[in-house]
């Protein structure tokens, strides 16, 4: 309330400054010398006639010209009617009183209509640990969002605001959006990779099947995207592959420029797979180390459960459940691969012919 009351007598004394002088009666201006000559001349001619020292006829003629001189001395510039006399003083100040009180009013109808009253003040220190970069960010989406909304077919828009939404920690939006940047510019190798990187962060690290497809279409498109590449070695490590994840990742070493920054991280999947990773499994007791192969096919047995795959990874998990001695998981596997692959005949035969190898049918889980 109090801060309201101080804008009230900040207006009123910023308007009272403007207003004030038009309410004072004007300063009647003074004579001239020349007039004041003059007028002392004319009271000189009537104080002598008064004594008799001129006569009425020579009196009224030095009057008459004494009266043309005065005439003479005084400027003639046009009198303002409305600068002189009572009625004129109190329409001035009627136009006052009605501007001190329209003001006001009107800045207040003004800030009601298009100001936020309802709003709760902010503290200065909470304003002064906002972060400006923040509030310019969420402002900045909030305007592109808005945009969006208008016209959904704007493709560069939806690319713009990737980033941001990336950036903010929404992945789904940031997801949702590279799919339509997709869909209206077209494929090419950074769309692609990018699409894919989402999907691989919204799966909080397991590169799902539609993010390898992006990728495999990425590496299409430009053979040397080395981040495409490194997420397609990355899928077959995640798949238990580690032959074919080594080869992948020593051919992106060997293309990569001496100063790429992604190349130390690489070296260490590298040598985690080719090295320490596995003389470290190879060293463990036997017990360990069919834990540590078991916890590396049920991660790629997870990552089929949730995104689904191709015949080949299918292939790979159910094989290494019947290497493990594991066949009723092998069994549940298969029944998964054929709902999974039902719509793609070809490599549902190639899952039940790798089976038929194996000698395991589906449904042996539930005998």
């Amino acid at each position: 309330m109090t801060i309201w009351i101080v804008f009230a007598l900040m207006t009123g004394a910023a308007v009272m400054a403007v207003l004030w002088p038009l309410s004072r009666r004007p300063a009647v201006a003074e004579d001239s010398p020349d007039e004041q000559f003059y007028r002392e001349q004319i009271a000189g001619i009537d104080r002598d006639r008064e004594r008799g020292l001129l006569g009425a006829e020579e009196a009224e003629a030095a009057r008459i010209e004494a009266s043309r001189r005065l005439l003479r001395a005084v400027p003639a510039e046009p009198v303002n009617p409305d600068m002189v006399g009572e009625p004129a003083l109190r329409r001035r100040r009627a136009a006052s009183a009605i501007a001190l009180s329209t003001v006001p009013l009107l800045a207040l109808a003004v800030y009601g209509a298009y100001g936020s009253p309802e709003l709760p003040g902010q503290p200065r220190a909470a304003r002064l640990e906002a972060d400006p970069q923040k509030l310019n960010v969420a402002s900045a989406v909030a305007r592109i969002e808005a945009h969006l909304a208008q016209h959904p077919e704007d493709g560069r828009g939806w690319e713009v605001v990737v980033p941001v939404y990336a950036r903010t920690g929404r992945i789904s939006d940031a997801v949702k959006a590279h799919a339509a940047a997709l869909r209206l510019l077209g494929e090419n190798a950074t769309r692609l990779t990018g699409y894919g990187e989402a999907l691989v962060i919204a799966s909080e690290g397991v590169v799902p099947a539609d993010a390898r497809a992006a990728f495999e279409r990425a590496v299409a498109l430009d053979p040397g995207a080395p981040k495409a590449r490194y997420y397609l070695a990355l899928a077959a490590e995640q798949d238990g592959d580690g032959p074919a994840a080594r080869a992948q990742y020593a051919a992106l070493l060997s293309s990569a420029p001496p100063d790429a920054p992604w190349a130390p991280l690489v070296k260490e999947r590298l040598a985690r797979l080719g090295g320490e990773g596995a003389s470290a499994i190879a060293a463990l007791p036997v017990q360990e180390r069919q834990e540590a192969i078991k916890g590396m096919v049920e991660g790629l047995a997870s990552r089929l459960d949730a995104a689904g795959g191709t015949s080949d990874e299918w292939s790979r998990l159910i094989r290494s459940y019947v290497v493990l001695g594991e066949r009723e998981k092998a069994a549940t596997a298969l029944d998964k691969a054929r709902r999974s692959l039902a719509q793609d005949t070809t490599a549902k035969g190639q899952v039940d012919a790798m089976a038929r190898e194996l000698g395991l049918q589906a449904g042996e889980s539930r005998r």
